[in-house]
């Protein structure tokens, strides 16, 4: 049966960017997808050599400019690979996801030449990767005021403190730490990033365990006790790491939305033709009332989603996409996506709770849209301050 959502893309998207999200969806099909479910019934993250075949056909490299050995292509090139990469698992798209939103964008966006000369060109090749530090055990949706401090020494800094949930960890050669720098300063203004290579003395990662959910990504936990850069490691201006920050979650909330969409279109084409398939009391599942209303709703949420998110693609492409709409089309595509897959599976009842069937995975993944790049709550929040300006939110 066509791919649902290969239907709603050859209306949205140019004929290249179809043919780019098609070869994805063509090597998950032959090189992922028959192993997937070895990996994930033994708990394996994503093998070395299935990361090595993604860098091979330059999915490292996707948004890098071709000056520095990219592929130069959109933000909505970003989202394409998203899709085809998340319809099979949100564990295999978030690896050269993050590596590119959180971990290549930011270094693209604010880093210097020297910079971007001495590493772009090695994380567009997926010989490196960056993981970007921001969440902390007792810091998570307070961002601005980060636990993690950074103290100068002369030239150096020195680095104290721990980052956690830091997807790619397991494979990162380097890791953006956000840091306080002045404890003082005006609100948004009192941090910066470094760039630490994972080898430094006094850097220690450890991957989180217990997780059942993105069971096939790397999240790990990074202690720096201790750890000394030097000047020419600040990644941005000093005292300016929140607009590091925010600047790059803006793109990683529109990519946090596309994997939403890519749960969502493949619970749906599992859904529909599970119910032509099916039969039951002389009939196929499908006829009755209650399960069409379920896989309309499906379908209706995934041409919207897609409509919007393809949109403020091309806002951010356009440098117009402001916070509030990041925001809301990540919480707008990941609280959709969550709601209908518990009915998806519902509708499906008991072959729905096996992994080869694929919604459990899914489903459980798409918590992960509701929490990551900022909570759903939290986003809510500060997108709500442009309605009511003349009052203070909470």
């Amino acid at each position: 049966m066509a791919r649902r959502l290969d239907y709603y893309l050859e209306r949205l998207v140019g004929d290249e960017q179809q043919t780019f999200h098609g070869a994805i969806h063509d090597f998950v099909d032959d090189a992922i997808a028959p192993r997937w479910l070895e990996w994930e019934r033994d708990h394996q993250l994503i093998p070395d050599d299935a990361i090595a075949q993604m860098a091979e056909m330059g999915l490292f490299g996707v948004t890098v400019s071709e000056e520095y050995g990219g592929q130069g292509g959109s933000q909505l090139d970003l989202l394409l690979m998203g899709l085809a990469l998340g319809y099979q698992s949100q564990s295999l798209a978030i690896t050269p996801g993050a590596a590119l939103s959180l971990g290549a964008k930011p270094l693209q966006l604010c880093g210097t030449e020297a910079q971007k000369t001495a590493h772009l060109p090695d994380l567009a090749a997926g010989e490196r990767m960056f993981v970007f530090g921001l969440s902390e055990p007792g810091r998570g949706t307070d961002a601005t005021n980060p636990q993690v401090t950074a103290t100068r020494d002369g030239d150096d800094w020195i680095i104290r403190g721990e980052k956690c949930w830091s997807t790619n960890a397991r494979w990162a050669s380097h890791v953006i730490v956000h840091a306080l720098t002045d404890p003082d300063g005006k609100s948004g203004h009192r941090s910066s990033c470094f760039i630490v290579p994972m080898e430094s003395d006094g850097v220690h990662y450890q991957e989180m365990t217990g997780k059942d959910l993105w069971e096939q990504s790397s999240t790990g936990s990074i202690i720096l006790d201790d750890v000394r850069v030097s000047k020419d490691d600040l990644l941005g201006d000093h005292n300016e790491g929140f607009r590091v920050m925010a600047t790059s979650l803006n793109g990683g909330r529109l990519f946090i939305a596309a994997l939403s969409l890519a749960s969502l279109a493949s619970a749906l084409d599992k859904v529909r033709e599970y119910a032509q398939e099916r039969e039951i009391m002389g009939g196929p599942l499908g006829r009755y009332q209650r399960v069409q209303d379920v896989v309309l709703d499906m379908d209706i949420a995934l041409e919207q989603g897609l409509t919007w998110l393809i949109d403020l693609c091309n806002r951010y492409d356009a440098g117009t996409l402001d916070r509030e709409s990041a925001a809301k089309v990540k919480v707008e595509c990941s609280r959709r996506a969550s709601d209908l897959l518990t009915l998806a599976m519902e509708v499906c009842g008991g072959v729905a709770c096996f992994d080869e069937f694929g919604l459990s995975r899914h489903h459980r993944d798409l918590f992960v849209c509701r929490v990551g790049e900022g909570s759903n709550f939290a986003l809510k929040g500060f997108a709500t301050r442009p309605l009511m300006p003349s009052i203070t939110l909470d």
